[in-house]
């Protein structure tokens, strides 16, 4: 029997899981670990909490609590989010785990031992009130490359450079608000340079990765690697496992990676099986991509280093933005899991955020757009197929399959489709097409919809019951192959179908599609297995959205009422256009508004090309008080071009927002 370890994409233990955390990882992972079960593979699915890193500390040392009981905390909501999605995991671990101290620190050793990790002083902040060097996330200060206030050691929200702590301009602990002052510390580095082209060479033969991951990797590989500090300054965390590096742990994206074999560990243990015999079978990772570099470049150049087996594949889900704006967790601009279950069943959940889009594209959540595929595709065409289907047989049937003496073209060709489908929606969810694969069910609910209407069974059981029962006979074997092709994609719904079918689900596996339901079997009495979603709470959940938004005054912090009043708005061509040195999301515009050109910073790098934002008309904000960015002088505010809204601080940076 062949193996399969498949791993989804640690959760950080700050905070419970929203829907852009199940989009991108979790309920496509589970998809596949169901399908490959049902496929008669031997699946090992692992998961745990990320519980080390410095926004545990410091959300500790705010709370007056140890860092692991905040992450006790957030992990028993993790674990109740994923079982509440049905998320069909055999071991939901901890990094904070006594195994995976063990697992992580002999890991270091040895490639420590065999000369992969090496020592260097470095400088680095110290606050001498708290009497410790500041790992990056306890400092922050204004931005070197945008003067952007509020960064953090080692990340600008507004340019959205990544940043070294000791960059910082005017600098102060998180904690206590006093400057640092810089120092020297030794540190550990792993040297990831020297694995450039072995990664590279993996990258390219690895046929099975896909585009998104491939593409992203290259492009670093192409800037050029560089080693990569392995250590961090502070107690929270895993001890480096040397005498003289006593106050240091080993950083998260070394060890929390780890925990992907301590929790297969973990499991094997309790279930006498060795986990190795599952990783060098065929091992997939289910991540979100902006963990794409961890999991593409350095934690293959450490496997490498400690001689084991690469991943299968590395399949990285894309972003889910929210009613057209980014999620914000800050800005209460998010639906957390274990609010949208309160009020939904998450098979519904599993389908919309499946069928939305493919996994390797961006997407959206709306609330409308939620509502209408639920009520047409689920309840309209699946739910009105499968709930006819079973009251027909039910009323002229005495509920048992009727027996067929003829099919006619028609007959046959819908038996013919429901015998093919099973190997297309296979294939797909081989290849990680998810979307694909339940569109292809919905696809098949359809043509059983037309194919009922077509034959009209409530009118030939009395002028020819032949035709009847035959119509019928199809269509009940038509439902059974939905409630098995739909069992990966929707665990609860697709039981209540075969529960229906009066087929045993743990009987049930992929093969069994092609087998039919017999003359005479007994089916149960139907119940309405999709309900359509009223208005009502819809209305109430947008409205409690934006509530939760609180931007009613997001202008203020950008210019005064006063001043804003004395603003005029026109619209203007981009007539001039290049992207800003050092940034990866900003452009320099020239603007045309006719009666002058105006210079603007915005946001759209990730959008457009220069060479596809030329000539777009754009609505312009003039007499703004002009800001600088980058030495670029800014003269007005692009507000909208397109279908993207775009808002400039006043330092001139932006943040784009999808509008209607």
């Amino acid at each position: 029997m062949s193996k399969v370890f498949i791993t989804c994409a640690l959760p950080y233990a700050n905070g419970p899981t929203h829907l852009g955390h199940l989009r991108s990882t979790y309920i496509p992972a589970d998809v596949y670990a169901r399908y490959n079960r049902m496929k008669g593979r031997d699946v090992l699915f692992v998961c745990a909490t990320d519980e080390h890193g410095t926004p545990i500390a410091v959300q500790a040392e705010k709370e007056g609590k140890s860092p692991k009981e905040i992450a006790g905390r957030y992990y028993e909501m993790i674990k109740k989010d994923l079982e509440s999605c049905n998320i069909s995991l055999d071991n939901f671990g901890r990094t904070t785990d006594p195994l995976h101290y063990q697992m992580a620190q002999n890991f270091f050793l040895k490639l420590y031992n065999q000369g992969f990790i090496y020592e260097k002083t470095i400088k680095q902040p110290y606050c001498t009130d708290c009497n410790r060097f500041l790992p990056d996330r306890y400092v922050e200060g204004i931005c070197p490359y945008c003067s952007g206030e509020g960064a953090r050691g080692d990340h600008c929200e507004i340019c959205g450079r990544h940043l070294d702590p000791i960059q910082l301009q005017d600098p102060s602990c998180l904690i206590c608000h006093n400057k640092p002052e810089i120092r020297e510390s030794v540190h550990y580095y792993f040297k990831l340079s020297e694995f450039q082209n072995e990664i590279k060479e993996w990258i390219d033969k690895n046929q099975e990765l896909p585009p998104n991951v491939k593409n992203y990797v290259l492009q670093w590989i192409k800037e050029g690697l560089r080693d990569w500090i392995l250590t961090r300054d502070m107690e929270w965390g895993i001890p480096v496992p040397l005498e003289e590096a006593k106050g240091k742990i080993i950083y998260v994206w070394m060890e929390a990676l780890l925990e992907y074999i301590t929790s297969a560990a973990q499991w094997a243990e309790r279930n006498d099986k060795s986990w190795k015999d599952y990783w060098d079978d065929k091992t997939i990772h289910f991540i979100g991509k902006d963990i794409i570099y961890h999991h593409s470049i350095f934690w293959p150049a450490l496997l490498m280093a400690y001689g084991c087996k690469l991943p299968y594949t590395i399949i990285a889900g894309e972003y889910l933005s929210l009613e057209g704006r980014k999620m914000s967790t800050s800005k209460n601009w998010v639906i957390w899991t274990s609010d949208f279950l309160k009020d939904f069943e998450s098979d519904i959940l599993r389908y919309y955020l499946l069928v939305n889009a493919p996994l390797t594209r961006d997407t959206d959540f709306s609330w409308d757009d939620f509502q209408r595929r639920i009520n047409d595709e689920l309840a309209d065409v699946l739910g009105n197929f499968l709930h006819r289907t079973f009251t027909f047989t039910s009323r002229f049937f005495d509920g048992k399959i009727p027996h067929v003496t003829s099919m006619d073209e028609y007959d046959q060709e819908i038996m013919e489709k429901i015998g093919k489908t099973p190997q297309v929606v296979s294939d797909y969810i081989e290849s990680f097409k998810f979307r694909d694969g339940l569109v292809e069910i919905i696809k098949l609910a359809k043509q059983g919809n037309k194919y009922f209407n077509d034959k009209e069974p409530w009118k030939t059981v009395k002028s020819d019951s032949k035709k009847t029962a035959t119509c019928l006979y199809i269509c009940n074997q038509l439902c059974k192959t939905l409630g098995i092709l739909l069992t990966p994609y929707l665990p609860i719904k697709s039981l209540e179908i075969l529960k229906t079918l009066n087929l045993e689900s743990s009987k049930i596996n992929w093969d069994f599609t092609i087998e039919k339901l017999p003359y005479g079997h007994q089916i149960s009495q139907a119940k309405p297995i999709f309900i359509k979603i009223e208005d009502g709470i819809i209305k109430d959940k947008k409205e409690t959205l934006y509530k939760n938004l609180g931007e009613i005054d997001n202008m203020k912090d950008i210019i005064s009422i006063e001043d804003f009043a004395k603003l005029e708005f026109r619209v203007g061509k981009v007539i001039g256009a290049e992207k800003v040195k050092d940034s990866a999301n900003l452009l320099k515009l020239m603007v045309d508004v006719k009666d002058k050109k105006l210079q603007v910073v915005a946001g759209l790098a990730k959008k457009y090309s220069p060479e596809q934002i030329l000539n777009k008309k754009v609505i312009i904000l003039v007499n703004l008080k002009p800001a600088k960015l980058f030495g670029i002088k800014s003269e007005g505010m692009i507000l909208a071009t397109g279908e993207s809204l775009i808002v400039l601080s006043a330092e001139g940076a932006a943040v784009g927002e999808k509008i209607k």
